[in-house]
């Protein structure tokens, strides 16, 4: 009875660990897919801004020719 219980802590301790293995990879992946994101948008910081101003752009000009008929 005893070593199945010593048996079982083992187990248990191994568990937990992992576990603990398990949070320290998923934040570091996490931490890599933002760097990632932000390099991406530092490089297409001009092209997103100029999407953006012709979306408003666009937007503008559709709100303006509502109501006139």
């Amino acid at each position: 009875m005893k070593k199945a219980k010593e048996k079982l802590m083992k187990v248990l301790v191994r568990l937990q660990s992992e576990r603990g293995q398990n949070t320290v990879e998923y934040l570091m992946m996490l931490a890599v897919i933002v760097g990632v994101i932000l390099v991406i948008g530092k490089m297409f910081k001009p092209q997103i801004s100029g999407i953006f101003n012709q979306i408003m752009g666009m937007i503008s000009g559709a709100a303006s020719t509502v109501g006139q008929g």
